[in-house]
């Protein structure tokens, strides 16, 4: 009995360690991290992650450095929409900054921290002679996407298009300049840098539906870390980022146009308020801060 106690106890403490004290005493938070979405996440010449989001948890590790009292190092695991919850759920992350829309189904499954960060929406980059003028010109057309993506379904099926997922965004890039697919269902918040930065690659193709579904992306840890140390240290420094203006600092010194005035932006203020805010005072910190715009720069 009472080796089946302690290995009860073993268990329990396991399971329930907190895991902003495991992160400080190992010195290294694992983070997962996105490398086909620039300019979020992608590869440099020499083959190094980096892009937005890179820049963002660089800042939060430093905060968490300072919590520690010494260094915390990071290490980048790289995820796809397809397995970034999962690396999650199984231990094998810390937590993930990664292009991922804050829905109500995910958030049962990890644990989104608020506020969001930024926000997109959904459309279909189309090549000129495809014939897609509107969502309902999809119908029966073959579009590409990404395994995962919660919009496959909800404006892709659903409107009667044949879609074709990839795993990874240069597979779905492949397919759709190789003519395999005539369009391209995704965020519009990609689209819009490939047309500034490589405009001779993408000249036959355009934005051919209306932009619809604006929804806010938000950071994950574990469900039970929501609430939790490090689900607050997470939300604490979003916060600070939209306060201090350093996304849109960010957003701004990228190689890539402004997309929509600023992150989680004023187009609308109820993306902060809308999605679990459990937190009144916080929702009205945040909701002051987007009324109020970005500081100048």
């Amino acid at each position: 009995m009472a080796a089946v106690a302690g290995f009860a106890a073993v268990t329990t403490s396991t399971t329930f360690a907190d895991t902003l004290d495991d992160i400080f005493a190992r010195g290294k938070l694992v983070v997962g991290v996105k490398a086909d979405y620039a300019p979020w996440g992608m590869r440099d010449a020499n083959g190094k992650v980096v892009g937005m989001e890179l820049d963002m948890i660089d800042d939060f590790a430093k905060r968490l450095s300072a919590k520690a009292g010494k260094p915390i190092a990071v290490e980048k695991v790289v995820v796809v929409a397809s397995n970034r919850m999962q690396f999650l759920e199984q231990g094998k992350i810390d937590m993930f900054i990664a292009t991922m829309s804050n829905k109500k189904g995910r958030r049962k499954v990890v644990g989104i921290v608020q506020p969001d960060y930024y926000s997109s929406g959904v459309a279909v980059l189309a090549h000129k002679d495809s014939g897609i003028t509107s969502w309902e010109t999809v119908k029966g057309k073959k579009i590409c996407g990404i395994q995962g993506a919660w919009y496959n379904k909800d404006h892709g099926l659903k409107n009667g298009a044949e879609i074709i997922a990839f795993k990874g965004v240069s597979e779905v890039e492949k397919a759709v300049l190789d003519g395999r697919c005539v369009g391209w269902l995704y965020d519009d918040s990609a689209f819009i840098p490939r047309k500034v930065n490589a405009p001779e690659k993408w000249k036959d193709f355009s934005i051919a539906t209306p932009v619809v579904a604006n929804v806010p992306w938000g950071a994950a840890v574990r469900l039970k870390d929501r609430q939790g140390p490090l689900g607050k240290a997470l939300s604490e420094a979003i916060i600070d980022w939209h306060k201090s203006g350093l996304l849109v600092k960010l957003e701004r010194s990228g190689a890539f146009p402004q997309l929509h005035g600023w992150p989680i932006c004023k187009r609308n203020v109820s993306l902060v308020t809308k999605f679990v805010m459990t937190n009144t005072m916080m929702a009205k910190a945040i909701k002051n801060i987007i009324m109020q715009g970005p500081p100048r720069l």
